[in-house]
């Protein structure tokens, strides 16, 4: 493919984030503000600069919403993008596009909410309301039959994934087990100070069989930022830029939302397959040129996947990738240094994109050596978005 003009000419030039709790006290558009103001404080930038801003279709905060409240003149381009935490690095997506193409110039990118105090993610569709379009009907395929939440969902394509390849609940708790010894020295995450042991992730209550509770992300309250722009721009800002070397969405065949059951094999990522082959065309770079890496744990089960979408490993061989200690600081693919959404918080991904930036400029409380390449990827199980960061070279 023609590389897009926006990989290696556009950056990162701020990010910033409210605390991360359970109950925050504040309404989300108060969160969504207080993260893009310290978003563009980070990028030595004022509210007049943003021209540009790019959310989630799930967030409640209205581009208009944020941008009057913190005085934003006027905007040249505003968008969203669907599909939950698939929107991660769609979002960047969007931004790096606006910022190449022309449509703005300083682009910023939010998501903030009460997921744990207010609207529970976690609950379910059952209160959701029926409807003969396209996008509710889906739910009467399986709602009937007792699948009413994320992590019932996901439980499906776990079973299947361990019959398949002989994994153990023990290799979904390698997952929690790493992401919450990062979290246990970061000073942001809710679990700071909190490590576990397999013992206590095997110990830990069953949610949605073979799902542990250890093996699902939190629900957050809270609120993360950054701000997009040129490279050549960024360069006279602030901080020092994340160059986007490559990002990219996709959507996979026969794909649902969190329930693609119908293919012949549901065992694998195909969204992250489509985003992954993308990335490696943009950027020039394979697997073994990535130095460490933010993968969307929302569920243990397709951090392990998502090795395999994006070649570190071969199908069914994660769960000996990451039983060797590949994920840890001295393996070879230091893994969600930030402590992932298992351990910080769960921030829909944006989170994982500022350790991402944090890590390219030396920044990170758990800071990987010489990370040169950082991938990011974003929700797992739905159309999906992916990315590259590198430094300023």
């Amino acid at each position: 493919m023609e590389k897009p003009t926006f990989a290696g000419t556009t950056a990162i030039a701020g990010i910033g984030a409210t605390d991360f709790s359970k109950e925050s006290g504040r309404s989300p558009l108060h969160l969504a503000c207080e993260a893009t103001l310290a978003a563009l404080d980070d990028a030595g930038l004022t509210t007049a600069d943003v021209d540009g801003m790019v959310t989630f279709r799930a967030d409640s905060n209205p581009e208009i919403e944020v941008a009057r409240a913190i005085g934003v003149p006027e905007l040249t381009f505003f968008s969203r993008v669907d599909y939950g935490g698939g929107a991660a690095c769609g979002v960047i997506h969007q931004a790096a596009m606006a910022v190449a193409s022309g449509a703005a110039a300083t682009v910023v990118c939010y998501r903030a909410f009460n997921e744990r105090s207010e609207h529970r993610f976690g609950t379910g569709v059952q209160f959701r309301p029926v409807a003969p379009t396209a996008e509710e009907t889906q739910y009467s395929w399986y709602s009937p039959y007792g699948l009413l939440t994320p992590a019932q969902w996901v439980a499906m394509y776990t079973r299947r994934y361990m019959h398949e390849f002989g994994a153990t609940s023990e290799d979904l708790g390698r997952v929690a087990v790493v992401d919450r010894h990062f979290a246990a020295t970061n000073p942001k995450a809710w679990f700071y100070e909190r490590p576990i042991t397999l013992e206590d992730h095997q110990n830990s209550r069953m949610i949605v069989d073979p799902l542990r509770l250890l093996d699902c992300c939190q629900e957050s309250d809270g609120g993360q930022a950054v701000v997009v722009t040129s490279l050549e721009r960024a360069r006279d800002l602030k901080s020092t830029p994340a160059v986007i070397a490559a990002v990219a969405q996709g959507s996979g065949p026969e794909q649902h939302m969190m329930t693609s059951y119908y293919r012949d094999v549901i065992t694998g990522l195909p969204a992250m397959e489509v985003v992954a082959r993308q990335l490696y065309e943009q950027s020039g770079l394979g697997p073994d040129d990535i130095d460490m890496a933010v993968l969307y744990d929302a569920f243990s089960v397709f951090v392990l996947i998502q090795l395999e979408s994006f070649g570190f490993c071969a199908n069914g061989e994660s769960k000996d990738f990451i039983a060797d200690g590949n994920l840890a600081m001295t393996g070879s693919l230091p893994t969600n240094t930030h402590g992932g959404q298992l351990g910080e918080a769960y921030i829909h991904g944006v989170n994982g994109i500022a350790e991402g930036v944090r890590q390219i400029r030396g920044e990170a409380v758990n800071q990987v050596d010489s990370a040169e390449n950082v991938l990011v990827t974003a929700g797992t199980g739905v159309p999906t978005s992916s990315m590259i960061l590198q430094p300023d070279r």
